[in-house]
C-alpha cells in the first residue's frame, strides 16, 4: 500500500501568540527565543532537536542546551531565486522551520527552511553548529518547502530502490503556496547519484504535480509516517476520514499512529465497527474540531488495516466497477475535471499482481466522501485540541491531548465503560497552545510538551506522590498501582511482588486491602480478648515477613489463621483510650503492619461503655441503657447501666431489649396546659413494685429549680398540683416533666410531655380570639380587652363571660383610589371584622355596594370587595363601610375616591422590536388602584409594569410581527375588569441595533479593556452589557459610553483558570448577540525589575511574557510612584516607557515611610489588571547639576583662556593650539551627531510603530480618485482649490441647460475626432498668447474631457509626441525633450502616467511614501517650530533651520474633548508650542483615525485650561501677552504655566450672537496683533533687534549668533540619519523592477526606447528622455505634494523637507556628476553620499523595465478600458467640456482657418459641426 498516508486538512489555520508562564515548576524545560515550529527526537540517543524561527536547537534528554545553529533572519525577497547574490530589494527575513528530520544513516539533520525557496541544509547530529552540506546554486530542482509562512510541510525517511542500490531518501508533503514549487509530494534524495543532486525531486508521476490541473481542495498535511512500500505512488489514494457522527468533527488538528493495548484492541474488536484488531495492529488517533464551533474537538481512533481495506475498495472499483462500490459512485480524481475515468475493465484476480496499482492505471484517485471511512468520536471536549501521544501500560491504552489553552489531558482509552479523564499533566503551560510535538522520551517514562516558545519534560504519571492507597487508586491511573507488600504506589513494573496474588492493586481497579470485620464486633472498655480480623484481599504472607497488629501505642504480633484471617491481642483495659462526653464508646483504629513499617491496612475497633448510655437521654435512663446496641443491663436498685452479666440476677436487673420491664411514668392528663394557671396532672406510674415506698418529685427545664411533690393516688395513679407557667414567645410550646426519687435525687424514667399554651399570643382582637380552637378555651376578657383562658377572665369579672366581639374597625384602605368604572378589587384592613367570611353581610364603597371576595377574606383583619361602578352625579368621595354578622358596623375614618386616570403621553417614543424598553406613562390621576390592576399594551405587545405610581413604568415585549409597522402604535392601559384608557399614536417599534463590527477581539482575564462596538440604532438603546458566560460562571459589564453608532464596554474580568470554554455576548435592552470572534487570553507575566536608576530623559524597559496579546500601547497604563509614564511601545515581551519628566512622589504611605523617599514602585495596569514589577530610582540632583556646571561655567573659562592665549601668544602657537581645538571639536561633534542619530532613530522607530499599525491596519488616508486628479490636475491652478472643475459648478441660466448639455455632447463628439483635436491643439499651439500655464490648464480639461476613452486619449497623446520628438531631434537638441510642459503632449503626458499609476499608489508606493511624509512631520514637531518665521529646530532644509537654541520641555496634555465622553487623550506638546501649534497636535492625535479634511480646523475650537475650580481659555494672543520693547512675543504653553499632565478641555465654537460679538472683536484683535511685523513666536530677527538690546552691545550679539549658527547644521545631519530608512523605503518602493512594475511605465519606457532606436539616440538621451517622462514628471510631484494622494495637510516647515528628499530624488535620476564643494548648499552636501547608490538605482531600474516581458497594444488598451470603465461618471465631464468650450470661442476663428485647410476635415465637415455648436452654446452668428 501507500509507502505513506497524509493527514488531509481542508480549514484555516489560525496561529495564534501565545504567553510565557513564569511557572517555578519542578520540571525540566527549555525556553526559546522564537516560535518553536518542529522538534524532532533521536532514536538512538534520545537528544531533543527543536527547529524554531531563525534556530536550531540541540538539547540532551534533560533539555539541557548543547549546541545551537543560527539560521536567520536572511537578506532574501520573496520573489527572489537563490542564489541572494543575485536578488534585488532583498532585506532581512525570518527563516521559519519548515521541515526537520533525523537522517540517521549518516549522523545527520535534515533541515528546511522558509527562505531561499525552501532550500535544505545537513547539520551533525552531534552538533548541529556544524554544517555537512548547503547549496544554493542547484535551481528549482532542490526547492523542497514553501517561503508561505502558513503552509505546513511535513516529511518521512524511507528508501529508494534502483540500479540494484539502495538510496536514502525522505519524502515531503507540502501545501500550496503562491510562488512555491507545484509539486504536492516528493521524493528527496539525501546524495549525489549521477545526474540526481542532494535534495533533488526524483520521481516524476503526476500523482505529485498540482498543475495543470486545479485542485478540489486544498491540502493542509498535519502528520506523515511510512507504512509500506509504493515508491512509484502508483497507489496514491486520497481517502476522507470522517470523525463524529454526520462528520460533525472536520478540521484535523493532530494525528499519532501507534499500537494499541490489548484491552483497547479487544474492546475495538468487539465494537464491530472497527473490524478485527489486534495489539500488534497500528492505528491511527487523531484529533479534529468542529466547523461549526472550534472550541469542541475530539478524538477518533481509524485502524490501519481498515484504512488500507477501504483504499484497496476505492482503486478496486476504479479497476474493475467503473468507479462503483455497490451501484454508487465511490471514486473521484481531485485534480481534474475529467469524468470518464475508471473506464479499465481488470480482472478482480489480476488485481492480486497490482495491489498497489501500476503505472498504466489512473492515479491520483480519491474516495467520494460516501465512502469515506467513518469513525465515533471516542471522547469530545468544549476546547480545542491541538496535539496527540498515545502510550500502552500493562496492556492498557493512554492518550494524551493537548489543547489550546496549555492543558494537556490524560485519557484511559477504554470502550466499556466509557474512555475518561483522570488527570492532566502537570508542566506549567497554561494559556499557551500545545503544538503538535508532544511526544514521548525513549523509554516512554516522560512526555515533551511542547507550546509557543517552551518545550517541557514531564513524566508519565506521578503515582510516588501518593502516600497511601485510597489517594492512589483515587487517581484512575491506569500507569499506577498499590504496591501492597511495600506501601507505595507505582507502576507495575517497579514493584517487585507485584505478580502475587493481591500484591499490587490496579489504580483504577478502585480497590485497597480492607478489613472486612471483626469476631468480636466490639467489646467493653473494662475488658480484654481475642480479636479474629477477616481480610478477604490479603496480600500473600511469606515465611519471611512478620504481620504486627497496632492499636494506639499498644503492639501484638499478628498470626495468620488462613490465608484472609489474622489473630491479634487486645490491649488491657487500661490502656484504652476514655470514652468522650457525648459518647457512649471509644473507636480505636487497628492497623495491620507487615515487616513493621508497612501498613496493609486499618479499621476502626469500638470499646464500649455502659455506664456512658444513659448520657443520650437523661430523662429515661433504664431504656436508654437497656435499648443499645452493646447488651448493657439497668439495675433499679442503685440507678446503674453496666455490662451484661449472666451471673448477676434478680428482680432489679433488667436486661438487655428488655425496655418495657423500666420503671417509669407515663400518659399526663391533661395534655394542655394554659399559660398563668396552675393545673392539676395527673399520671401513671409502671412497673414501680420496687418503688413502692418512695417519694418522687416532678419537675421541668421551663421551671428551673422548682420541683413539687408528687402525690399517690389509687392504684398506678400519681397526681401534682402543676405550675404556673409564664411564656410568651409563641402561641404554644412543648413540656416535658422529669421525675426523681427523693430518696437517692436519681431519675426515674419519664415520658411526660404537655402542650403548654398562651391564648393571647396571635389573637389580638375579639373575633381572633372567638375563631381559637375551642379545645383550648380561650374568652375574649373585655375587663383585660385580650383573649385569656377562661377561668382567668371569669375569676376577674365573678364568672364565666360570653362577651359580644365590638365593633369592626377599620385601619387602612388599599388602594384609596379607584375608576369610575369600578371593576377592581380593593382591600379594607381592621379589626373584628368577623369570624368566618360569611359573617361579612355588606361593604359600600361611597355609598356603593362593594361585592365580597370571600377567597380573599383573613379572619377578623382583612376583607377584599370588588367596587362598582359610580354614579357620576354623586359626590365621588366618601368612607367604607363593614356590616358583620349581629349588625355590627364599622366605617373608615379615611375616604376612598372614585376618579378618572388620564394619561397623556408616553417617553421614549421609540424602542427595538426585540423589546426591553422601559416606557415611561405620564398624565394625571395614573395612580388610580392599585399595581395588580393595571396592564399596559403597546401595538398589541405586552408592557410588564415595574413601577406604579403618578406615573406608570412598564418594560415592552418582543413585537414578533417580522416587519414593524412604520407608524406609532398606541398605547392602552387597562384599569381593572372595565376601564381602558389609549393614548394613540405614542409608541413605535424599530428594527432592531445593527451590530457591524468589535474592536479590539481579544481581553485578558482580568478585563477591563475598552472594546468598542461599531453599528447603528443604539440611540434607541436603554440598558447596554456585554456578558461573558462559561459553563459555570458567568461575569456582566455595563457600557460606559454610547451614541447612535458606537458603544463601549470593559471587558468583563473571568475566572482565570480558564479551564472552561467562555461565550462573549452583547445584550441591548432584551436584544441579544454574540460577539464574534472574541478571546480571553491568560493575564500576561512580568518579569522582576531590578531596582534601576533612571534619569528623565531614559528609557525604561519591562520585559515580561504575552503583552500584546490582548493590549496596545496606546491602552496600557503605567506609573512610576503617583505619575503616569507614557508607554512608547508595546511588544509581546517588552515593554518601552517613558518615565516622567520630574520625580513623583510614592504612590504608598508604605513608602513614603521609607529611609529612601526616592525608591519608587513601578507599576503596569491592563485594564483592571495591575501589576507591581519592581522599584525604580531618579538619580540624584546632584548629579545633574554636575552637567549643568560643566557648559555654564568650565566653557566659558576655556573661551577666556583661548581668548586670552590668542592675544599673548604667536601665531604659530595659536594656529597650533586651533588646530587641536578644532580637532577635538569635530570628534565631539561626530560622536555627538552619532549618539544623536542613534537615540533619535530608536525614538521615532517607538514612535511610528503606532503609524505602522495605522497603515498595517488600513488606515492610510488614500484620496479618491475623483479628489486625487482633481488635485493633481487643477489644483495648481490660478483659482486653486476654487477652480471650477474641483467645484463642478457652472452658472448657466436653468432655461438653458438642457439646449447646454446637448451642445456639450455634440462638442465632445467633435473631440472624438481625431482629425479635430490635432488642428484644435495646434491651432492653440500657434497662438502667441496661448501660455505655459494655458497649456497646462488646458491638457488637464483635455484629459477630463476624454476620460471616457482613454485609449483615444493614448493615441493622440502618441501622434503628438512623435511630432515633438522629430523636431527635437532636428533640432540637435533632444536631450531637453519633456524637460518642462512647454506643449499641450507634455502635461497630457504627466496626466497619462498620474492616471494610470494611481493604482500602483494605492497598492505599494504609497504605504512608504506615507510612512516617510509621517516620520518627517513627527521629527519636525518633536522640537521647536517658529510660526513667524516658519523655522524648526529638527529639518533637512538649511534654510528652514532655528539657528538658536531653545529651551523646551516635552509635556503630556491629558485632553477631554467636551461632548464626547470621559476618556481623556494624552498628548505630547512642547511648552514652547504655541496655543495653535497645540490645538493642531490635539486635533492630530484626538481625530488620528479621521481624515484631515473631516478633522475640525484650528479656527473652530477653543482650548481651556482647569488648574483648579475656574477654567481659562487659551488664545495665541490676548491681554497678557508679553511684551518686549515693541515686540509682542505669541502665548505658548510656558506663558500661561501649563504643567505636564496638566488637563485641557477642547470644545467647538459656539456662534451664538452674543458670543460671536464678542468672539468676532477678540478675534479682529488677534488678526490685527498677528499682522503685525512686530509678533515674534521663539526668534526674533537678527537685523531687527530692540534698540535696548543694541545699546547693550548688539555687535557682539550678532557675532555670535552668526558664528554658532553654523553649529546648528549639525542637527541636519541628525535628522537625516533618523529619516534614511523611510528614505530609503521610498525609494525602494518606486525604483524596485524586481517587484511590481505598472504597465504603463513598461508600455511607455518601450515606446521611448522603440522611438530612441528610430532615431538613433544614445544611451544617455533616452536616460533624461525616461528621467524627464516618470520620476521627474511624476514621482517628484507627488513626493513634493503628499496632499495630492493623501488627505493630508503639508505645513511649510514639512514642505521644506520634503523639498530636499524631492532635489536628491532629481539629483539620483541626471546623468551628470555633481561636484561638490565647500560651498555647496548644505542640501547637496547631505545626500552627497547616497546619491551614488540611488544612481545605480535609477540605472538597475530602468535596466530591469526594458528586460521585462513587452506590453502590447491591447493589454494597455485594455487596462486603460477598465480605467476609463471604473472613474470616468465620477469626474466632472460637462464642467470640462464647457471649459475646453471657451478655449474654442476664443480660438474661434483660427481653428475654423485650420479645419477648413485641412482636406480630411473638410471630408468630414468638421467646420460645420463646429458653427453648429458655436450656434447652440453662445448664439454666434455664422454663414449657416
Amino acid at each position: 500500500m501507500a509507502s505513506w498516508i497524509s493527514l488531509l486538512l481542508f480549514l484555516l489555520y489560525q496561529s495564534t501568540s501565545q504567553a510565557k508562564e513564569n511557572d517555578n515548576v519542578p520540571f525540566p524545560y527549555f525556553l526559546s527565543e522564537t516560535s518553536i515550529n518542529n522538534v524532532v527526537q533521536d532514536p538512538q540517543t534520545g537528544r531533543i532537536y527543536l527547529g524554531a524561527i531563525n534556530m536550531i536547537f540541540q538539547l540532551r534528554p534533560s533539555l539541557h542546551l548543547e549546541a545551537r545553529a543560527e539560521t536567520g533572519p536572511k537578506e532574501d525577497a520573496r520573489t527572489c531565486t537563490p542564489p541572494a547574490s543575485a536578488c534585488q530589494d532583498t532585506k532581512p527575513m525570518p527563516n521559519l522551520n519548515k521541515l526537520l528530520l533525523i537522517h540517521p544513516s549518516n549522523s545527520s539533520l535534515i533541515v528546511c527552511g522558509s527562505r531561499y525557496r525552501g532550500i535544505c541544509s545537513l547539520l551533525n547530529l552531534s552538533n548541529v553548529e556544524q554544517q555537512l552540506y548547503y547549496s544554493d546554486s542547484k535551481g528549482e530542482r532542490t526547492y523542497v518547502t514553501s517561503i508561505e509562512d502558513n503552509v505546513n510541510v511535513v516529511g518521512v525517511m524511507s528508501t529508494y530502490r534502483k540500479d540494484a542500490r539502495t538510496f536514502d531518501v525522505f519524502l515531503v508533503g507540502k501545501g500550496y503556496g503562491s510562488l512555491d514549487s507545484t509539486k504536492l509530494i516528493s521524493t528527496r534524495i539525501l546524495q549525489d547519484y549521477n545526474e540526481w543532486v542532494v535534495f533533488e525531486s526524483i520521481i516524476e508521476a503526476s500523482t505529485v504535480q498540482t498543475t495543470p490541473f486545479v485542485p478540489k481542495y486544498l491540502h493542509d498535511f498535519q502528520h506523515a509516517f511510512k507504512d509500506s512500500d509504493d515508491q512509484h505512488y502508483y497507489s496514491h489514494t486520497e481517502l476522507q476520514l470522517n470523525c463524529g457522527q454526520k462528520n460533525k468533527y472536520n478540521k484535523v488538528r493532530a494525528a499519532f499512529v501507534a499500537s494499541p493495548g490489548k484491552e483497547l484492541a479487544l474492546a475495538m474488536t468487539e465494537a464491530g465497527t472497527y473490524g478485527k484488531v489486534n495489539s500488534w495492529n497500528k492505528v491511527l488517533f487523531m484529533v479534529a474540531s468542529s466547523d461549526d464551533d472550534e472550541n469542541k474537538s475530539a478524538l477518533c481512533m481509524y485502524p490501519l488495516n481498515s484504512i488500507n481495506e477501504r483504499l484497496v475498495d476505492i482503486i478496486s472499483a476504479c479497476y474493475s466497477d467503473s468507479g462503483k462500490i455497490s451501484g454508487f459512485p465511490a471514486v473521484d480524481i481531485p485534480y481534474s475535471f475529467k469524468t470518464d475515468f475508471c473506464s479499465s475493465k481488470i480482472a478482480k484476480d489480476m488485481l492480486k499482481n497490482y495491489k498497489c496499482g501500476a503505472d498504466f492505471l489512473p492515479s491520483p484517485l480519491a474516495s467520494k466522501p460516501r465512502y469515506a471511512l467513518e469513525a465515533t468520536e471516542v471522547w469530545s471536549t468544549s476546547s480545542l485540541l491541538t496535539a496527540v501521544a498515545v502510550a500502552v501500560e500493562n496492556d492498557h491504552t493512554i492518550a494524551f491531548l493537548g489543547n489550546n489553552q496549555g492543558d494537556v489531558f490524560k485519557i484511559h482509552l477504554t470502550l466499556t465503560p466509557p474512555p475518561y479523564m483522570y488527570s492532566k499533566a502537570p508542566g506549567g503551560t497554561f494559556g499557551e497552545k500545545v503544538n503538535k510535538n508532544l511526544f514521548f522520551d525513549l523509554g516512554l517514562s516522560h512526555l515533551y510538551i511542547t507550546t509557543d516558545k517552551k518545550i517541557t519534560k514531564v513524566p508519565v504519571q506521578t503515582c510516588l506522590q501518593k502516600k497511601d492507597c485510597q489517594s492512589c487508586v483515587g487517581l484512575r491511573d491506569p500507569y499506577c498501582g498499590w504496591c501492597v507488600l511495600e506501601g507505595r504506589c507505582t507502576r507495575r513494573s517497579e514493584c517487585r511482588r507485584a505478580e502475587e496474588k493481591n500484591g499490587w492493586l490496579w489504580s483504577p481497579g478502585q480497590q485497597c486491602v480492607k478489613i472486612v470485620s471483626f469476631f468480636p464486633p466490639n467489646l467493653s472498655c473494662k475488658k480484654t480478648d481475642k480479636i479474629r480480623i477477616n481480610i478477604p484481599s490479603l496480600p500473600a504472607i511469606g515465611p519471611s515477613d512478620r504481620l504486627q497488629c497496632n492499636i494506639d501505642s499498644f503492639q501484638s504480633e499478628g498470626t495468620m489463621l488462613d490465608s484472609s484471617q489474622v489473630f491479634c491481642d487486645l490491649p488491657q483495659p487500661s490502656l484504652i483510650p476514655h470514652t468522650p462526653e457525648d459518647q457512649d464508646f471509644v473507636a480505636v483504629s487497628i492497623r495491620i503492619f507487615v515487616n513493621e513499617t508497612v501498613e496493609l491496612a486499618t479499621r476502626e475497633f469500638k470499646f464500649y461503655n455502659c455506664a456512658a448510655t444513659v448520657r443520650k437521654s437523661e430523662n429515661t435512663p433504664c431504656m436508654s441503657c437497656v435499648s443499645s446496641s452493646w447488651g448493657c443491663q439497668w439495675n433499679t436498685l442503685d440507678h446503674t447501666c453496666s455490662d451484661k452479666d449472666d451471673a448477676v440476677v434478680g428482680p432489679n436487673i433488667i436486661g438487655h431489649r428488655k425496655g418495657s420491664e423500666c420503671p417509669q411514668f407515663e400518659n399526663p392528663d391533661p395534655v394542655l396546659i394554659p399559660v398563668g394557671h396552675k393545673t392539676r396532672i395527673s399520671f401513671e406510674g409502671i412497673n414501680l413494685n420496687n418503688h413502692r415506698d418512695h417519694v418522687f418529685t416532678i419537675g421541668t427545664e421551663l421551671m428551673k429549680n422548682v420541683e413539687e411533690e408528687v402525690r399517690s393516688e389509687d392504684g398506678p395513679f400519681y397526681t401534682f398540683s402543676g405550675f404556673n407557667f409564664s411564656y410568651d414567645k409563641s402561641p404554644e410550646t412543648n413540656v416535658l416533666f422529669y421525675v426523681k426519687d427523693k430518696d437517692t435525687g436519681k431519675k426515674m424514667d419519664s415520658t411526660l410531655n404537655v402542650t403548654l399554651y398562651n391564648c393571647s399570643m396571635g389573637r389580638e382582637d375579639c373575633s381572633l380570639c372567638k375563631y381559637a380552637d375551642s379545645k383550648y378555651r380561650c374568652v375574649w376578657c373585655s375587663k383585660q380587652n385580650s383573649c385569656v383562658y377562661e377561668k382567668l377572665c371569669s375569676a376577674l369579672q365573678g364568672g364565666p363571660q360570653n362577651t359580644e366581639c365590638p365593633n369592626p374597625t377599620i385601619t387602612n384602605i388599599i388602594p384609596r383610589f379607584g375608576p369610575t368604572l369600578g371593576g377592581i378589587s380593593i382591600t379594607i384592613r381592621g379589626s373584628n371584622l368577623g369570624i368566618h367570611k360569611e359573617d361579612i353581610k355588606n361593604i359600600t364603597v361611597v355609598g356603593e355596594p362593594c361585592t365580597h371576595k370571600e377567597e380573599k377574606y383573613s379572619v377578623s383583619t382583612s376583607v377584599v370587595c370588588e367596587i362598582k361602578a359610580i354614579d357620576p352625579k354623586k359626590t365621588p368621595w366618601g368612607q367604607v363601610e363593614v356590616v358583620v354578622n349581629g349588625g355590627k358596623r364599622g366605617t373608615s375614618s379615611m375616604y376612598f375616591t372614585y376618579r378618572d386616570p388620564i394619561p397623556v403621553e408616553v417617553t421614549p417614543t421609540k424602542g427595538p422590536k426585540a423589546g426591553g424598553t422601559l416606557i415611561t406613562i405620564s398624565g394625571t390621576f395614573l395612580e388610580t388602584g392599585s399595581k395588580e390592576d393595571i396592564l399596559v399594551n403597546v401595538g398589541g405587545v405586552d408592557c410588564s409594569v415595574e413601577h406604579f405610581g403618578e406615573e406608570i413604568i412598564c418594560r415592552t415585549g418582543e413585537y414578533r410581527a417580522e416587519k414593524v409597522p412604520s407608524d406609532l402604535l398606541k398605547v392602552t392601559i387597562q384599569y381593572g375588569k372595565n376601564t381602558v384608557k389609549t393614548i394613540s399614536s405614542a409608541f413605535q417599534f424599530m428594527e432592531n441595533p445593527i451590530v457591524l463590527g468589535h474592536e479590539p477581539k481579544t481581553s485578558f482575564a482580568c478585563g477591563g479593556r475598552n472594546i468598542l462596538i461599531t453599528g447603528s440604532g443604539f440611540d434607541l438603546i436603554q440598558t447596554a452589557l456585554m456578558k461573558v458566560q462559561g459553563d459555570n460562571s458567568s461575569a456582566v459589564e455595563y457600557s460606559h459610553e454610547r451614541n447612535d453608532t458606537i458603544i463601549h464596554f470593559r471587558s468583563p474580568a473571568i475566572n482565570r483558570s480558564l479551564s472552561q470554554p467562555f461565550r462573549t455576548y452583547i445584550q441591548l435592552d432584551n436584544w441579544i448577540k454574540e460577539l464574534k470572534p472574541f478571546d480571553y487570553h491568560p493575564d500576561p507575566s512580568f518579569d522582576e525589575l531590578t531596582k534601576t536608576v533612571i534619569t528623565e530623559t531614559s528609557i525604561i524597559i519591562v520585559t515580561g511574557r504575552g503583552f500584546s496579546r490582548a493590549m496596545t500601547a496606546s491602552e496600557a497604563q503605567a506609573f512610576v510612584g503617583d505619575v503616569q509614564c507614557l508607554v512608547n511601545t508595546l511588544q509581546d515581551e517588552k515593554l518601552f516607557l517613558d518615565p516622567p519628566s520630574t520625580t513623583p512622589r510614592a504612590r504608598s504611605r508604605r513608602q513614603r515611610r521609607d529611609t529612601r523617599p526616592e525608591l519608587l514602585d513601578l507599576v503596569i495596569k491592563f485594564g483592571k489588571g495591575e501589576w507591581m514589577v519592581g522599584s525604580v530610582q531618579y538619580q540624584k540632583k546632584d548629579d545633574l547639576s554636575f552637567y549643568i556646571i560643566i557648559p555654564a561655567v568650565i566653557v566659558p573659562m576655556l573661551l577666556i583662556i583661548i581668548i586670552s592665549i590668542y592675544c599673548y601668544r604667536r601665531k604659530s602657537q595659536q594656529a597650533e593650539r586651533e588646530y587641536e581645538k578644532v580637532k577635538h571639536q569635530l570628534d565631539n561633534l561626530e560622536e555627538s551627531v552619532r549618539e544623536r542619530c542613534k537615540k533619535e532613530f530608536t525614538d521615532l522607530m517607538i514612535e511610528m510603530e503606532d503609524h505602522t499599525n495605522d497603515v498595517s491596519e488600513g488606515r492610510i488616508p488614500f484620496l479618491d480618485y475623483k479628489t486625487y486628479t482633481d488635485r493633481v490636475f487643477f489644483l495648481p491652478s490660478k483659482d486653486g482649490a476654487n477652480d471650477v472643475m474641483i467645484t463642478g459648478k457652472l452658472d448657466i441660466p436653468e432655461a438653458r441647460k438642457a439646449m447646454v448639455t446637448q451642445a456639450l455632447n455634440q462638442f465632445s463628439n467633435l473631440l472624438n475626432s481625431k482629425t479635430f483635436l490635432i488642428n484644435f491643439i495646434r491651432t492653440l499651439e500657434r497662438s502667441h498668447d496661448f501660455n505655459a500655464r494655458a497649456k497646462v490648464y488646458f491638457a488637464s480639461l483635455l484629459t477630463v474631457a476624454l476620460h471616457g476613452k482613454l485609449e483615444y486619449y493614448t493615441d493622440i497623446m502618441r501622434t503628438l509626441l512623435l511630432e515633438l520628438m522629430e523636431e527635437y531631434v532636428q533640432s540637435k537638441n533632444p536631450k531637453l525633450m519633456l524637460r518642462r510642459s512647454e506643449t499641450v503632449v507634455e502635461r497630457m503626458l504627466c496626466n497619462w502616467m498620474s492616471i494610470c499609476l494611481y493604482q500602483f499608489l494605492k497598492d505599494s508606493a504609497g504605504e512608504p511614501l506615507y510612512k516617510l511624509f509621517r516620520a518627517i512631520k513627527h521629527q519636525i514637531e518633536k522640537g521647536p517650530v517658529d510660526v513667524r518665521v516658519k523655522k524648526a529646530k529638527y529639518t533637512l532644509n538649511d534654510t528652514g533651520l532655528l539657528g538658536d537654541d531653545v529651551e523646551y520641555s516635552i509635556l503630556t496634555l491629558q485632553v477631554l474633548v467636551q461632548g464626547e465622553g470621559p476618556d481623556v487623550t494624552p498628548v505630547k506638546v512642547l511648552n514652547c508650542d504655541t496655543i495653535s501649534q497645540v490645538k493642531e497636535k490635539i486635533i492630530e492625535q484626538v481625530y488620528r483615525n479621521v481624515p484631515y479634511s473631516q478633522r475640525p480646523k484650528v479656527d473652530s475650537v477653543t482650548l481651556e485650561w482647569r488648574p483648579g475650580s475656574t477654567g481659562q481659555i487659551l488664545s495665541d494672543l490676548d491681554l497678557t501677552s508679553q511684551k518686549e520693547g515693541r515686540w509682542r512675543r505669541i502665548n505658548t504653553l510656558a506663558h500661561y504655566n501649563v504643567r505636564d499632565n496638566a488637563t485641557l478641555v477642547l470644545s467647538r465654537v459656539v456662534h451664538t450672537q452674543h458670543s460671536y460679538d464678542q468672539n468676532h472683536e477678540n478675534h479682529e484683535e488677534r488678526n490685527a496683533l498677528l499682522e503685525d511685523d512686530k509678533v515674534f513666536h521663539l526668534v526674533r530677527p537678527a537685523d531687527e533687534l530692540d534698540e535696548i538690546k543694541s545699546k547693550r552691545g548688539s555687535i557682539k550679539d550678532k557675532s555670535m549668533t552668526k558664528a554658532i549658527t553654523e553649529i546648528y547644521l549639525t542637527r541636519l545631519l541628525s535628522v537625516k540619519g533618523t529619516l534614511q530608512q523611510f528614505v530609503d523605503d521610498f525609494f525602494r518602493s518606486v525604483l524596485c523592477s524586481g517587484a511590481v512594475v505598472p504597465a504603463a511605465v513598461k508600455y511607455f519606457f518601450d515606446f521611448l526606447d522603440e522611438q530612441a532606436l528610430k532615431h538613433c539616440v544614445d544611451e544617455e538621451t533616452i536616460h533624461i528622455w525616461k528621467t524627464n517622462s516618470l520620476p521627474l514628471r511624476f514621482w517628484v510631484n507627488i513626493l513634493k505634494n503628499p496632499h495630492f494622494i493623501f488627505d493630508v495637510h503639508v505645513s511649510e516647515v514639512v514642505d521644506a523637507s520634503l523639498s530636499v528628499i524631492a532635489q536628491t530624488f532629481m539629483d539620483a535620476c541626471t546623468k551628470s556628476e555633481h561636484k561638490l564643494s565647500r560651498d555647496s548648499p548644505s542640501n547637496k552636501l547631505l545626500y552627497a553620499k547616497e546619491i551614488s547608490t540611488y544612481k545605480k538605482m535609477v540605472d538597475d531600474y530602468y535596466k530591469g523595465v526594458r528586460q521585462m516581458v513587452p506590453v502590447s497594444d491591447q493589454d494597455m488598451n485594455t487596462h486603460l478600458a477598465e480605467v476609463s470603465r471604473s472613474h470616468t461618471d465620477k469626474l466632472n465631464t460637462q464642467v470640462a467640456l464647457h471649459q475646453l468650450y471657451q478655449y474654442a470661442s476664443k480660438y474661434y476663428d483660427g481653428i475654423i482657418a485650420s479645419l477648413d485647410e485641412d482636406p480630411a476635415a473638410q471630408s468630414k465637415q468638421l467646420t460645420l459641426r463646429l458653427q453648429q455648436i458655436a450656434t447652440a452654446l453662445e448664439n454666434k452668428v455664422t454663414d449657416l
